[in-house]
């Protein structure tokens, strides 16, 4: 079914998810999109490069074929993900600054995105959203959710073009301002999620992705308590291991992404997190909704 024709009880609102590379879709926030596209609502992804720089984490795929057509492969993975999820994608058009490796650290390659003027990457964006209109825009943390240079452009691209898109004095040739309701960030990979899955998995007696991590991972009660909503998704953590799968040079199938049961998964942690930044419509927190508040006769004003 077309989302122009989407019907249930999410039909009219729009949702944007602006990330980073091809793969970031269905490793943040993917059992969230397949649960809002099944209810009807639009959902779009922003993907700011082409993931050309992507390390290929798939054993499998590490091979000459693969690494002479890596942009081609990457966006062919993106078009089977964003079909699994029934979304409508869009390219920024930005190249992958790879992650930089070393002590120091080398400089960003010239013409990455990482390196890219904010202003000429907020008017794609913005024009994006005023095209599209989403009533809710997520994006990652000042952090980036990790550390590499293309998520934390990202996190700083979303925030100026969620800002910029609603006024009429920025950018006046990339469409009518369009006011998005609300802004969040991703907090899917907090602690103590990971915590409660490792333990459990534990008590499986199954061995966990995640001991050795966790015993370097400084505990911030601080950041954790930033997530204001939990939003259910457990029913489609499967739609979301498929889209995973789809991005066959990031992810290996038996790898850490598929270590834990889906079962325990959804027992122990059902939901998908996120911090709600701003809302310009009333929305009460904590919240189990990214669209409470927002009906679709919200007009951007």
């Amino acid at each position: 079914m077309s989302q122009s024709h989407a019907t249930g009880p999410r039909a009219g609102l729009r949702l944007m998810h602006v990330h980073a590379h091809p793969d970031d879709e269905s490793s943040k926030g993917a059992a969230s999109t397949a649960r809002y596209v099944a209810e009807g609502a639009e959902v779009h992804v922003v993907t700011c490069t082409g993931g050309e720089r992507g390390s290929i984490l798939n054993p499998k795929m590490d091979r000459p074929d693969i690494l002479q057509n890596i942009s081609e492969v990457r966006r062919q993975e993106m078009e089977r993900a964003r079909d699994i999820l029934g979304i409508t994608q869009h390219w920024l058009g930005f190249v992958d600054s790879g992650w930089p490796e070393g002590d120091p650290k080398p400089p960003l390659p010239e013409g990455c995105f990482g390196l890219a003027p904010l202003e000429e990457a907020t008017e794609r964006l913005v024009r994006l959203i005023r095209s599209v209109r989403p009533h809710v825009l997520t994006t990652y943390d000042e952090r980036g959710g990790y550390p590499h240079p293309d998520h934390v452009r990202c996190h700083e691209v979303s925030v100026a073009a969620f800002e910029a898109a609603a006024d009429p004095e920025r950018f006046p040739e990339a469409g009518a301002a369009w006011q998005v309701a609300k802004l969040y960030y991703h907090h899917s990979f907090n602690r103590e999620r990971m915590q409660r899955l490792h333990d459990a998995t534990v008590a499986h007696g199954l061995e966990s992705p995640w001991g050795e991590r966790l015993k370097e991972w400084k505990p911030e009660p601080e950041w954790d308590a930033r997530v204001t909503t939990k939003v259910p998704c457990g029913d489609f953590f499967g739609v979301r291991d498929q889209a995973l799968l789809a991005h066959a040079t990031q992810i290996d199938p038996d790898g850490h992404w598929f270590a834990i049961p889906r079962e325990v998964q959804v027992d122990v942690w059902p939901t998908e997190d996120f911090e709600l930044v701003t809302a310009h419509v009333s929305s009460a927190t904590p919240e189990d909704d990214l669209f409470a508040g927002v009906d679709a006769s919200y007009d951007g004003s």
